[in-house]
């Protein structure tokens, strides 16, 4: 049993200073031809899942379930529906602008599962998400101009940064909060990684200050999905904080304008942006991505 608030789910620009929180940790930290959608059960609340910062193109809009009291349960007496459909409403002259989207339950591995919405928006602007069968009141979400936000999109050229590695950790210390070990994703530099012209993954995030959230689950997810891929990608993690007390943050954080955690970057082999995954995700959408990037993954 998890009591959260829903309104603090609805964050966007969580400041570099937020970073250190519990609750931050824990609250940052597609179309299927799916069988038919269910209702909602009585009382149930769409929870954000992902940061405020989308911007017209295919947007990603992961949602979880509340009872009216806040409370999310992933015990067998709470019924997650298999499959949500859902509108997007423009706000300002409510009008549907997308309708029937189709998506099934995400995330059976980690605490809170949620649905991974997605749908093509093309202009900047306030919009709503409404699940069939749920609250006409549903998740209000802005679309902004592509040159307000700064975290590199999809479409964009992945700047290359020099992360910490095994071999030089440039002054974070840890380099990887992944308990007990380190996770293997710190022996190339995100620079080195692109230079080997293969699509590349690369994580920002930070287990061990969002254990039970969704940081440390999608680092595992990761790492059981790169079992399968092998050497057909390369995958690099960075850490969010430059010490193991979280009071500094990490120049990777800087260096991508983050201002939410963890934040999954899925290129091609020539470095370009195919999807970024916000916030929640699992190791099938981690692959789903991969093979829009060209990497087989069976």
């Amino acid at each position: 049993m998890l009591q959260i608030s829903r309104r603090r789910f609805i964050y966007g620009s969580v400041s570099a200073l937020g970073f250190g929180s519990a609750l931050t940790s824990l609250l940052a930290c597609s179309s299927s031809n799916s069988p038919t959608s269910q209702a909602l059960p009585d009382g149930v609340q769409l929870v954000q899942r992902f940061p405020q910062i989308l911007v017209p193109g295919e947007v990603r809009l992961p949602i979880s379930l509340a009872q009216k009291s806040g409370t999310i349960t992933t015990s067998s007496d709470f019924k997650f529906p298999e499959t949500l459909t859902a509108k997007i409403i423009d706000l300002s002259n409510d009008t549907v602008i997308t309708e029937n989207i189709n998506v099934t339950l995400h995330g059976a591995e980690i605490l809170i599962p949620y649905y991974p919405f997605r749908a093509t928006i093309e202009k900047p602007g306030n919009y709503m998400l409404v699940v069939e069968g749920g609250s006409q009141d549903g998740a209000a979400f802005s679309v902004l101009e592509r040159d307000q936000v700064l975290v590199p999109k999809i479409g964009d050229t992945l700047p290359s940064f020099d992360t910490p590695t095994f071999d030089n950790a440039r002054g974070v210390d840890p380099i990887c909060t992944q308990n007990p070990e380190p996770c293997a994703f710190h022996k190339l530099t995100l620079t080195e990684a692109m230079q080997l012209k293969k699509p590349v993954a690369y994580l920002i995030g930070t287990p061990a200050h969002c254990s039970t959230g969704t940081c440390a689950p999608a680092l595992k997810q990761l790492i059981n999905v790169a079992k399968i891929v092998g050497d057909r990608a390369t995958f690099v993690h960075a850490e969010v904080y430059s010490d193991n007390a979280s009071t500094v943050v990490a120049p990777a954080v800087k260096a991508f304008a983050m201002t939410f955690e963890p934040a999954l970057f899925i290129t091609d082999a020539n470095s370009k942006i195919i999807d970024r995954l916000d916030a929640v995700f699992d190791a099938e959408e981690i692959t789903e991505a991969l093979s829009r990037a060209g990497v087989t993954t069976s």
